[in-house]
């Protein structure tokens, strides 16, 4: 028994570094590109798609590539607004039970097994993250993105939140619980900008790039 668990571990293993290389190749000449995080149960008529779907307009007008998860709802929405204005929209799938089609907005699919191999393609090739409201696995994504820059295991990059009503729970919990307790320090509320606004998405989005001057080429975990 111990052996067969070894065996199937290996082979996953072997399976999520093939994942990381094939998308690693098909990304390799991506340059200024973002992520876009939200729920997959937003419906098109939410005004929150609509939000989603103008800050991806926005951005890709303004020449950065888009990536979302390639699922429905806030990840549609964010391939879509790309897609309208012939931006660079790309979408990371993978399959799951409740999301059996990914969007028609992608002029760029990579298909994962793993959730791991896709999160960490995420990672490697953004260097913003934009969070949207969502369920538990866009806050996965999120603390993942505060983690990483916190503890420079990525490169310093804007992570903002969209939403201040729906984020201000999540808020009062860091400063009045987390920051409270010294479980983190006043720096580390920096990494965060809210906002409600797409335009204000773009400024924070094109000052920093213009400020920081990124080799386009390093990215995310390099």
């Amino acid at each position: 028994m111990v052996e067969l668990r070894s065996k199937t571990i290996q082979g996953q293993i072997t399976e999520i570094a093939g994942e990381l290389q094939d998308a690693a190749s098909h990304l390799k000449n991506v340059t200024q590109a973002l992520s876009i995080f939200g729920s997959a149960r937003i419906k098109q008529d939410d005004p929150l798609y609509a939000l989603t779907t103008d800050i991806s307009r926005k951005l890709a007008s303004a020449g950065f590539t888009i990536i979302s998860g390639g699922g429905p709802g806030i990840m549609e929405a964010a391939n879509r607004g790309a897609h309208e204005v012939n931006g660079h929209s790309i979408g990371l799938n993978i399959k799951l039970p409740h999301e059996t089609t990914n969007n028609p907005y992608q002029s760029q699919s990579i298909y994962f097994k793993y959730f791991v191999s896709r999160k960490t393609t995420f990672f490697m090739n953004s260097w913003a993250y934009i969070i949207m409201p969502g369920g538990f696995g866009t806050m996965d994504e999120l603390f993942e993105a505060l983690t990483l820059v916190q503890t420079g295991k990525a490169n310093k990059a804007p992570i903002i939140l969209v939403g201040s009503e729906f984020w201000k729970g999540l808020l009062d919990f860091i400063k009045n619980g987390q920051l409270a307790n010294g479980y983190i320090s006043p720096k580390d509320l920096d990494l965060i900008s809210v906002t409600d606004d797409a335009d204000e998405v773009l400024k924070i989005v094109t000052e920093y790039y213009a400020k920081n001057h990124q080799n386009p080429h390093c990215l995310g975990l390099c």
